[in-house]
């Protein structure tokens, strides 16, 4: 235990549990996190579809009956009764989904108006068209029953626990590294390293160890919470390969904490370098919604970023049920990331 790379393990692992605001960002905070999005968003409730009819005073009483009959047909149809004008005022403040011009001489046929900027004016629109198909035709076939399915790997709570993991992965290796290494430069302690015989390497390794090992064990607990019969989350793949690919991307985002930090100065240069290295990427890679709603021309460069490697490939494993070999793509993009990263701060890291 002599050796330069486990004294300088030991010494940060007795650091960090000296420092009870270090244990709590590092394992309170991101539990308290995941249960509050976890309960918030464990299950979605069906969504109500809005829609304004468009009446006047003469057709009020008409109009209002329609309305009675569209609810009682589909509860999703939250329908309320305005005038053209503020009808249309709605849509454009997305107040509703749709607006429809009923005529009241023949039910069968209305005229919609609907917001192409609006995802919930195209369910909004086939709902009213079935409504009013099936008044038309009442002879219609429509299903004999319907089961609502709720099982463990289609839910948003099991989309949104991969990217929560993959945010702390990333978190941590980022912040956790970048923000000691700085610090210890800031308060002159670098240098007092550079007086002790070890290597360059040996102390970058012992940085990256211990965070790995305080970023491994957060994972563990956020996976063991999001086991519990409340949130119900399954492990559909195998996971020996789960297990491997969180350490890798925990590597990978320790080594390029160490590469943000391997130059920076001052606290406010490293948060500044970290911040614009996540922020994208928590807003493109998949980590509350799915990264394909943004444009094709830019999926090449999503797909490329560190946190969606990391995201599909968790989502891969829980789950799709994949194995090693439904993970080889993130994995190599994920080896690109930290290999480089950790080279290039071994070339670029200095002491002072």
């Amino acid at each position: 235990m002599n050796h330069p790379l486990a004294q300088l393990f030991l010494a940060r692992l007795r650091e960090f549990f000296r420092e009870k605001a270090a244990i709590f960002w590092t394992y309170g905070f991101p539990l308290i996190l995941a249960l509050i999005l976890g309960t918030a968003f464990r299950n979605r409730p069906i969504e109500a579809i809005k829609v304004d009819v468009v009446t006047t005073e003469a057709t009020q009483e008409e109009a209002g009956k329609l309305v009675e009959r569209w609810r009682e047909k589909d509860p999703r149809l939250k329908v309320e009764l305005h005038p053209e004008k503020e009808a249309l005022d709605r849509l454009r403040t997305a107040k509703t989904a749709l607006v429809v011009f009923p005529d009241p001489a023949e039910a069968a046929k209305y005229r919609t108006v609907v917001d192409e900027n609006q995802p919930g004016s195209v369910l909004a629109r086939a709902a009213v068209d079935t409504l009013v198909l099936r008044e038309a035709n009442p002879a219609a076939a429509v299903p004999t029953a319907t089961t609502m399915a709720d099982q463990s790997g289609g839910r948003y709570i099991d989309f949104l626990m991969p990217g929560l993991i993959g945010m702390n992965l990333m978190g941590g290796g980022l912040f956790g590294v970048g923000f000691l290494i700085v610090d210890m430069r800031v308060r002159k302690l670098l240098k007092r390293y550079l007086a002790t015989p070890m290597r360059k390497s040996d102390f970058m390794l012992s940085i990256m160890l211990s965070r790995l090992l305080f970023t491994i064990t957060d994972v563990a607990v956020l996976l063991a919470v999001a086991h519990l019969p409340f949130f119900g989350l399954t492990v559909h793949g195998n996971w020996v390969a789960l297990l491997a690919f969180i350490l890798l991307g925990g590597i990978t985002f320790t080594g390029i904490g160490l590469l943000i930090a391997c130059r920076a100065r001052t606290l406010e240069t490293a948060s500044g370098l970290m911040n614009a290295f996540m922020l994208p990427q928590w807003l493109v890679s998949g980590v509350f919604f799915d990264s394909s709603n943004f444009p094709a021309v830019l999926q090449p460069l999503i797909q490329a970023l560190p946190l969606t490697a990391v995201n599909n490939g968790l989502r891969a494993v829980i789950n799709d049920g994949a194995g090693f070999g439904g993970i080889l793509v993130p994995s190599a993009i994920l080896l690109a990331w930290g290999g480089i990263s950790f080279l290039l701060s071994l070339k670029l890291f200095r002491w002072l």
